[in-house]
Protein backbone atom coordinates (compact mmCIF):
# COMPACT_ATOMS: atom_id res chain seq x y z
CA UNK A 1 0.00 0.00 0.00
CA UNK A 2 1.69 3.31 -1.16
CA UNK A 3 1.01 5.98 1.21
CA UNK A 4 0.62 10.16 -0.15
CA UNK A 5 -0.79 12.86 1.97
CA UNK A 6 -2.94 14.02 -1.43
CA UNK A 7 -4.01 12.89 -4.25
CA UNK A 8 -5.40 14.45 -6.89
CA UNK A 9 -7.37 13.16 -9.82
CA UNK A 10 -6.75 15.29 -12.78
CA UNK A 11 -3.70 16.50 -14.37
CA UNK A 12 -5.45 19.77 -15.95
CA UNK A 13 -5.08 22.85 -15.34
CA UNK A 14 -6.75 23.23 -11.64
CA UNK A 15 -5.31 19.76 -10.91
CA UNK A 16 -1.78 20.99 -11.53
CA UNK A 17 -1.97 24.44 -10.10
CA UNK A 18 -3.48 22.35 -6.81
CA UNK A 19 -0.66 19.86 -6.31
CA UNK A 20 2.00 22.24 -6.83
CA UNK A 21 1.03 24.59 -4.25
CA UNK A 22 0.38 21.42 -1.89
CA UNK A 23 4.06 20.07 -3.11
CA UNK A 24 5.04 23.27 -1.67
CA UNK A 25 3.79 23.01 1.24
CA UNK A 26 6.08 19.88 1.84
CA UNK A 27 2.89 17.30 1.13
CA UNK A 28 3.74 14.30 -0.96
CA UNK A 29 1.38 14.41 -3.75
CA UNK A 30 0.36 11.82 -6.01
CA UNK A 31 -1.58 13.36 -9.51
CA UNK A 32 -3.17 10.30 -11.84
CA UNK A 33 -4.99 10.81 -15.48
CA UNK A 34 -6.27 8.52 -17.55
CA UNK A 35 -5.02 10.50 -20.32
CA UNK A 36 -1.23 10.07 -22.39
CA UNK A 37 -0.17 13.46 -21.73
CA UNK A 38 -1.26 15.81 -19.04
CA UNK A 39 -3.07 19.22 -19.72
CA UNK A 40 -4.80 18.81 -23.07
CA UNK A 41 -7.23 21.02 -22.89
CA UNK A 42 -4.45 23.86 -22.21
CA UNK A 43 -2.75 22.40 -25.48
CA UNK A 44 -6.11 22.92 -27.76
CA UNK A 45 -7.39 26.23 -25.75
CA UNK A 46 -7.07 29.63 -28.16
CA UNK A 47 -6.06 28.13 -31.06
CA UNK A 48 -3.50 26.20 -29.59
CA UNK A 49 -2.26 29.68 -27.74
CA UNK A 50 -3.84 29.09 -24.66
CA UNK A 51 -5.76 31.73 -23.79
CA UNK A 52 -4.55 31.00 -19.68
CA UNK A 53 -6.11 34.00 -18.29
CA UNK A 54 -7.94 37.54 -18.48
CA UNK A 55 -7.15 40.73 -16.78
CA UNK A 56 -10.73 41.52 -16.51
CA UNK A 57 -11.76 39.28 -14.09
CA UNK A 58 -14.79 39.06 -11.71
CA UNK A 59 -17.46 37.13 -10.07
CA UNK A 60 -19.62 38.61 -12.23
CA UNK A 61 -17.61 36.60 -15.40
CA UNK A 62 -18.96 33.21 -13.80
CA UNK A 63 -22.62 31.45 -13.43
CA UNK A 64 -23.20 29.89 -10.81
CA UNK A 65 -26.35 28.46 -8.76
CA UNK A 66 -24.47 30.52 -5.67
CA UNK A 67 -23.02 33.63 -7.60
CA UNK A 68 -21.15 34.67 -4.58
CA UNK A 69 -18.79 31.48 -4.35
CA UNK A 70 -16.26 31.83 -6.10
CA UNK A 71 -15.35 35.60 -4.80
CA UNK A 72 -12.86 34.03 -2.28
CA UNK A 73 -10.94 31.87 -4.47
CA UNK A 74 -10.41 34.42 -7.09
CA UNK A 75 -9.33 37.28 -4.65
CA UNK A 76 -6.99 34.93 -3.38
CA UNK A 77 -5.34 34.11 -6.42
CA UNK A 78 -5.74 36.83 -8.77
CA UNK A 79 -4.74 36.92 -12.67
CA UNK A 80 -2.02 39.15 -11.99
CA UNK A 81 -0.31 35.81 -9.59
CA UNK A 82 -0.52 33.57 -12.66
CA UNK A 83 1.05 36.57 -15.02
CA UNK A 84 3.56 36.69 -12.73
CA UNK A 85 4.30 33.10 -12.93
CA UNK A 86 4.36 33.35 -16.73
CA UNK A 87 6.93 36.19 -16.37
CA UNK A 88 9.15 34.16 -14.39
CA UNK A 89 9.11 31.43 -17.15
CA UNK A 90 9.79 34.60 -19.79
CA UNK A 91 6.87 33.25 -21.81
CA UNK A 92 5.63 35.79 -24.11
CA UNK A 93 2.19 37.02 -24.15
CA UNK A 94 -0.25 39.47 -25.37
CA UNK A 95 -3.67 40.64 -24.87
CA UNK A 96 -6.24 40.10 -27.73
CA UNK A 97 -9.09 41.53 -27.08
CA UNK A 98 -11.31 42.36 -24.06
CA UNK A 99 -8.33 41.43 -21.53
CA UNK A 100 -7.66 37.66 -22.83
CA UNK A 101 -4.34 37.05 -22.42
CA UNK A 102 -2.88 34.77 -25.16
CA UNK A 103 1.14 33.16 -25.31
CA UNK A 104 2.56 34.50 -28.46
CA UNK A 105 3.76 31.15 -29.41
CA UNK A 106 2.58 27.63 -27.90
CA UNK A 107 0.20 26.78 -25.19
CA UNK A 108 2.48 24.19 -24.41
CA UNK A 109 4.25 26.48 -22.89
CA UNK A 110 2.30 26.79 -19.86
CA UNK A 111 2.08 23.01 -19.92
CA UNK A 112 5.54 22.83 -19.72
CA UNK A 113 5.56 25.25 -16.73
CA UNK A 114 3.42 23.55 -14.73
CA UNK A 115 4.91 20.50 -14.94
CA UNK A 116 8.56 21.91 -14.05
CA UNK A 117 6.60 23.75 -10.71
CA UNK A 118 5.14 20.25 -10.00
CA UNK A 119 8.52 18.54 -10.21
CA UNK A 120 10.49 21.29 -7.87
CA UNK A 121 7.54 20.35 -5.80
CA UNK A 122 8.41 16.91 -5.56
CA UNK A 123 4.90 15.79 -7.13
CA UNK A 124 4.91 12.32 -8.92
CA UNK A 125 2.33 12.83 -11.78
CA UNK A 126 1.02 8.95 -13.72
CA UNK A 127 -0.03 8.96 -16.81
CA UNK A 128 -2.60 7.17 -18.58
CA UNK A 129 -4.06 5.99 -15.04
CA UNK A 130 -7.39 5.64 -13.68
CA UNK A 131 -9.04 5.19 -10.37
CA UNK A 132 -10.93 1.79 -10.41
CA UNK A 133 -12.41 2.38 -6.42
CA UNK A 134 -12.22 5.23 -4.02
CA UNK A 135 -13.29 3.49 -0.44
CA UNK A 136 -13.38 6.03 2.94
CA UNK A 137 -11.13 4.89 5.41
CA UNK A 138 -9.95 5.99 8.68
CA UNK A 139 -7.62 9.04 8.42
CA UNK A 140 -8.57 9.39 4.37
CA UNK A 141 -9.25 7.40 1.43
CA UNK A 142 -7.86 4.37 -0.25
CA UNK A 143 -7.82 4.33 -4.19
CA UNK A 144 -7.59 1.21 -6.38
CA UNK A 145 -6.05 2.35 -9.56
CA UNK A 146 -6.07 0.64 -12.59
CA UNK A 147 -2.12 0.19 -12.76
CA UNK A 148 -2.93 -2.18 -10.11
CA UNK A 149 -1.14 0.17 -7.23
CA UNK A 150 -3.24 0.56 -4.34
CA UNK A 151 -2.62 3.96 -2.78
CA UNK A 152 -3.77 5.46 0.63
CA UNK A 153 -4.15 9.74 1.31
CA UNK A 154 -5.34 11.80 3.83
CA UNK A 155 -6.51 14.74 1.07
CA UNK A 156 -8.56 13.67 -2.18
CA UNK A 157 -8.81 16.27 -4.81
CA UNK A 158 -11.00 15.59 -7.96
CA UNK A 159 -10.22 17.71 -10.44
CA UNK A 160 -11.52 15.59 -13.56
CA UNK A 161 -13.27 18.16 -15.15
CA UNK A 162 -16.84 18.20 -16.69
CA UNK A 163 -17.97 16.63 -19.70
CA UNK A 164 -16.86 19.05 -22.18
CA UNK A 165 -14.76 18.04 -25.26
CA UNK A 166 -15.44 13.72 -24.66
CA UNK A 167 -13.25 13.22 -27.67
CA UNK A 168 -10.29 14.17 -25.19
CA UNK A 169 -11.42 11.48 -22.50
CA UNK A 170 -13.91 14.36 -20.85
CA UNK A 171 -16.47 12.03 -18.77
CA UNK A 172 -18.70 12.27 -15.75
CA UNK A 173 -16.39 10.80 -13.27
CA UNK A 174 -16.08 13.75 -10.90
CA UNK A 175 -20.07 13.83 -10.64
CA UNK A 176 -19.80 10.32 -9.85
CA UNK A 177 -17.47 10.58 -7.22
CA UNK A 178 -19.19 13.38 -5.49
CA UNK A 179 -22.39 11.03 -5.73
CA UNK A 180 -20.65 8.13 -3.73
CA UNK A 181 -19.89 10.49 -1.29
CA UNK A 182 -23.30 12.36 -0.74
CA UNK A 183 -22.24 15.61 -2.46
CA UNK A 184 -24.79 17.18 -4.49
CA UNK A 185 -25.03 17.99 -7.93
CA UNK A 186 -26.47 20.95 -9.81
CA UNK A 187 -27.76 19.66 -13.45
CA UNK A 188 -24.80 20.21 -16.19
CA UNK A 189 -25.52 21.02 -19.84
CA UNK A 190 -23.08 21.66 -22.17
CA UNK A 191 -21.95 25.73 -22.08
CA UNK A 192 -19.77 27.93 -24.46
CA UNK A 193 -21.14 25.87 -27.44
CA UNK A 194 -22.74 26.67 -30.98
CA UNK A 195 -26.47 26.49 -31.32
CA UNK A 196 -28.45 24.73 -33.69
CA UNK A 197 -31.24 25.50 -35.84
CA UNK A 198 -34.22 23.54 -37.08
CA UNK A 199 -34.42 22.18 -40.24
CA UNK A 200 -36.60 24.65 -42.02
CA UNK A 201 -34.42 27.39 -40.70
CA UNK A 202 -31.54 25.69 -41.78
CA UNK A 203 -32.38 25.20 -45.36
CA UNK A 204 -33.09 28.57 -45.44
CA UNK A 205 -29.77 30.08 -44.45
CA UNK A 206 -27.32 27.76 -46.05
CA UNK A 207 -26.07 29.62 -47.93
CA UNK A 208 -24.70 32.05 -45.22
CA UNK A 209 -22.21 28.91 -43.89
CA UNK A 210 -19.29 30.66 -43.28
CA UNK A 211 -20.32 33.83 -43.10
CA UNK A 212 -18.98 35.93 -40.13
CA UNK A 213 -20.19 39.61 -38.44
CA UNK A 214 -20.17 41.74 -35.70
CA UNK A 215 -22.95 41.60 -33.59
CA UNK A 216 -25.41 42.15 -30.33
CA UNK A 217 -26.57 38.67 -29.12
CA UNK A 218 -29.16 38.98 -26.04
CA UNK A 219 -31.05 36.66 -24.40
CA UNK A 220 -33.57 38.53 -21.84
CA UNK A 221 -31.16 41.61 -19.91
CA UNK A 222 -27.47 39.69 -20.76
CA UNK A 223 -26.43 40.57 -24.11
CA UNK A 224 -22.88 39.65 -25.42
CA UNK A 225 -20.99 42.17 -28.82
CA UNK A 226 -18.49 40.09 -30.32
CA UNK A 227 -18.19 37.91 -33.24
CA UNK A 228 -20.95 35.91 -34.82
CA UNK A 229 -20.10 32.90 -37.79
CA UNK A 230 -22.98 30.91 -39.47
CA UNK A 231 -22.56 27.63 -39.90
CA UNK A 232 -23.86 24.22 -41.58
CA UNK A 233 -25.87 23.62 -38.40
CA UNK A 234 -26.86 26.88 -37.05
CA UNK A 235 -24.71 29.85 -35.51
CA UNK A 236 -20.86 29.93 -33.40
CA UNK A 237 -19.00 32.36 -32.93
CA UNK A 238 -17.82 34.17 -29.61
CA UNK A 239 -21.21 36.19 -28.84
CA UNK A 240 -22.96 32.83 -29.42
CA UNK A 241 -21.05 30.80 -27.46
CA UNK A 242 -21.11 33.25 -24.70
CA UNK A 243 -24.75 33.35 -25.00
CA UNK A 244 -25.27 29.20 -24.82
CA UNK A 245 -24.55 29.73 -21.25
CA UNK A 246 -27.55 31.53 -20.24
CA UNK A 247 -29.89 30.42 -23.39
CA UNK A 248 -32.03 26.92 -22.23
CA UNK A 249 -34.79 25.05 -24.80
CA UNK A 250 -37.55 27.46 -25.90
CA UNK A 251 -36.24 30.32 -25.33
CA UNK A 252 -35.71 33.02 -28.31
CA UNK A 253 -32.49 35.47 -28.86
CA UNK A 254 -32.31 38.44 -30.65
CA UNK A 255 -29.07 39.26 -32.56
CA UNK A 256 -28.40 42.90 -33.47
CA UNK A 257 -26.29 42.12 -36.86
CA UNK A 258 -25.21 46.06 -37.34
CA UNK A 259 -24.51 47.31 -33.21
CA UNK A 260 -24.51 50.69 -33.35
CA UNK A 261 -26.32 51.24 -36.76
CA UNK A 262 -29.73 52.77 -36.63
CA UNK A 263 -31.31 50.32 -39.77
CA UNK A 264 -34.83 52.18 -39.94
CA UNK A 265 -32.78 55.61 -40.21
CA UNK A 266 -30.29 54.13 -42.60
CA UNK A 267 -33.29 52.66 -44.99
CA UNK A 268 -35.32 55.76 -44.81
CA UNK A 269 -31.89 57.99 -45.44
CA UNK A 270 -31.58 55.52 -48.58
CA UNK A 271 -34.99 55.72 -49.62
CA UNK A 272 -34.59 59.40 -50.51
CA UNK A 273 -31.16 59.66 -51.41
CA UNK A 274 -31.09 57.02 -54.10
CA UNK A 275 -34.50 55.73 -55.28
CA UNK A 276 -33.66 53.57 -57.09
CA UNK A 277 -31.12 51.13 -55.88
CA UNK A 278 -32.17 47.62 -55.04
CA UNK A 279 -33.32 47.14 -51.73
CA UNK A 280 -30.34 44.17 -51.38
CA UNK A 281 -27.74 46.65 -53.28
CA UNK A 282 -29.06 49.17 -49.95
CA UNK A 283 -29.04 46.33 -47.21
CA UNK A 284 -25.63 45.08 -48.17
CA UNK A 285 -24.78 48.62 -46.87
CA UNK A 286 -25.33 47.39 -43.43
CA UNK A 287 -24.96 43.56 -43.56
CA UNK A 288 -22.34 41.07 -45.34
CA UNK A 289 -24.22 40.43 -48.96
CA UNK A 290 -25.04 37.35 -48.52
CA UNK A 291 -27.28 38.38 -45.40
CA UNK A 292 -28.18 41.60 -47.11
CA UNK A 293 -29.51 38.97 -49.97
CA UNK A 294 -31.46 36.79 -47.70
CA UNK A 295 -32.70 39.34 -45.65
CA UNK A 296 -34.72 41.02 -48.27
CA UNK A 297 -35.88 37.71 -49.58
CA UNK A 298 -37.24 37.22 -46.66
CA UNK A 299 -39.38 40.26 -46.31
CA UNK A 300 -40.44 40.19 -49.54
CA UNK A 301 -38.29 43.10 -50.58
CA UNK A 302 -37.87 43.22 -54.48
CA UNK A 303 -36.95 45.90 -56.46
CA UNK A 304 -35.89 49.13 -55.49
CA UNK A 305 -35.88 50.88 -52.22
CA UNK A 306 -38.23 53.75 -53.69
CA UNK A 307 -40.55 51.20 -54.18
CA UNK A 308 -40.49 50.12 -50.03
CA UNK A 309 -43.53 51.30 -47.89
CA UNK A 310 -42.36 52.65 -44.42
CA UNK A 311 -43.71 49.12 -42.65
CA UNK A 312 -41.79 47.19 -45.63
CA UNK A 313 -38.88 49.15 -44.41
CA UNK A 314 -39.90 48.50 -40.68
CA UNK A 315 -40.17 44.73 -41.14
CA UNK A 316 -35.86 44.89 -42.76
CA UNK A 317 -34.67 47.46 -40.45
CA UNK A 318 -36.34 44.94 -37.69
CA UNK A 319 -34.46 41.95 -39.30
CA UNK A 320 -30.95 43.89 -39.05
CA UNK A 321 -31.10 45.49 -35.53
CA UNK A 322 -33.66 42.99 -34.08
CA UNK A 323 -33.81 39.46 -35.35
CA UNK A 324 -35.02 36.75 -33.10
CA UNK A 325 -35.36 33.26 -33.36
CA UNK A 326 -35.00 30.33 -30.98
CA UNK A 327 -32.62 28.33 -31.91
CA UNK A 328 -33.65 24.09 -31.62
CA UNK A 329 -30.84 23.06 -29.84
CA UNK A 330 -26.88 23.01 -29.30
CA UNK A 331 -23.63 21.08 -30.48
CA UNK A 332 -23.52 19.08 -26.96
CA UNK A 333 -20.44 18.05 -25.33
CA UNK A 334 -18.98 17.28 -28.49
CA UNK A 335 -18.14 20.85 -29.34
CA UNK A 336 -18.76 22.77 -25.70
CA UNK A 337 -16.24 24.49 -24.22
CA UNK A 338 -17.01 23.83 -20.55
CA UNK A 339 -19.69 22.35 -18.86
CA UNK A 340 -22.27 24.38 -16.74
CA UNK A 341 -23.06 22.74 -13.56
CA UNK A 342 -21.73 20.32 -11.64
CA UNK A 343 -20.76 19.91 -7.96
CA UNK A 344 -23.12 21.94 -5.77
CA UNK A 345 -21.40 25.26 -4.12
CA UNK A 346 -23.59 24.46 -1.35
CA UNK A 347 -21.66 21.55 -0.53
CA UNK A 348 -18.65 23.31 -0.43
CA UNK A 349 -16.17 25.24 1.69
CA UNK A 350 -15.52 28.61 -0.38
CA UNK A 351 -12.48 28.99 1.38
CA UNK A 352 -10.90 25.50 1.00
CA UNK A 353 -13.08 23.92 -2.06
CA UNK A 354 -13.28 21.09 0.78
CA UNK A 355 -16.60 19.26 0.93
CA UNK A 356 -18.04 20.42 3.95
CA UNK A 357 -19.58 16.69 5.01
CA UNK A 358 -17.01 14.92 3.87
CA UNK A 359 -13.46 16.29 5.74
CA UNK A 360 -10.48 15.48 3.15
CA UNK A 361 -12.51 15.43 0.28
CA UNK A 362 -11.99 18.68 -2.49
CA UNK A 363 -13.69 19.47 -5.88
CA UNK A 364 -11.91 22.04 -8.42
CA UNK A 365 -12.29 23.68 -11.31
CA UNK A 366 -14.43 22.79 -13.83
CA UNK A 367 -16.16 19.89 -11.73
CA UNK A 368 -17.46 22.79 -9.85
CA UNK A 369 -21.11 24.66 -10.17
CA UNK A 370 -18.66 27.86 -11.05
CA UNK A 371 -18.74 28.37 -15.14
CA UNK A 372 -17.07 31.53 -16.89
CA UNK A 373 -17.72 33.45 -19.59
CA UNK A 374 -15.70 32.78 -23.02
CA UNK A 375 -12.04 34.49 -22.65
CA UNK A 376 -9.62 33.00 -20.30
CA UNK A 377 -12.15 32.85 -17.22
CA UNK A 378 -12.52 29.54 -17.19
CA UNK A 379 -8.72 29.01 -16.75
CA UNK A 380 -8.49 31.70 -13.80
CA UNK A 381 -11.07 29.71 -12.05
CA UNK A 382 -8.96 26.51 -12.34
CA UNK A 383 -5.77 28.16 -11.23
CA UNK A 384 -8.10 30.31 -8.42
CA UNK A 385 -9.50 26.88 -7.13
CA UNK A 386 -6.62 25.14 -7.35
CA UNK A 387 -4.31 27.28 -5.73
CA UNK A 388 -7.26 27.74 -2.85
CA UNK A 389 -7.33 24.00 -2.18
CA UNK A 390 -3.81 23.51 -2.57
CA UNK A 391 -3.16 25.75 0.27
CA UNK A 392 -5.58 23.51 2.60
CA UNK A 393 -5.35 20.04 1.42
Amino acid sequence: MEQFDVVVIGAGAAGMMCAIEAGKRGRSVLVVDHAKEPGEKIRISGGGRCNFTNIHTAPANFLSANPKFCVSALRRYRPSDFIALVNRYAIAFHEKTLGQLFCDGSAKQIITMLLTEMEAARCELRLETGADSIARVEGGFELALSSGANVRCQSLVVACGGKSIPKMGATGFGYEIARQFGVGIVETRPALVPLTFEIKTLERLVPLSGVALDAVVAHGKTKFQEGMLFTHRGLSGPSILQISSYWREGDEIRVDMAPGVDALAALKAARTATPRRAVSTVMATLLPQRVAQIVSDDEGAQGNIADCSDKVLGRLAAAVNAWTFKPVGSEGYRTAEVTLGGVDTNDLDSRTLQATEVPGLYFIGEVVDVTGWLGGFNFQWAWASGWSAGQAV
